[in-house]
């Protein structure tokens, strides 16, 4: 058994493993901010010349993406 301190674990705050989407979109995320973009519009930019769309489908928009991201966080 490995001791995890608990303050430092990225997942102490998780109750279930993400989906796939969830994921695809972390994944996502962190192409785009190691391009140096970590602005909101430059943020959905890359999403939207990414392969993960939004939960509902279209393109990402900046309310689109707060949402999602406020949605996560719950």
């Amino acid at each position: 058994m490995t001791y995890h301190f608990p303050y430092l674990s990225e997942h102490q705050s998780r109750t279930i493993a993400p989906t796939d989407w969830e994921m695809s979109l972390a994944g996502a995320l962190e192409a785009i901010y190691a391009t140096g973009t970590h602005d909101l519009d430059g943020v959905v930019a890359g999403l939207n010349n990414s392969r993960v769309r939004p939960r509902q489908g279209g393109s990402w928009t900046a309310e689109t993406f707060t949402a999602t991201l406020r949605d996560l966080g719950e």
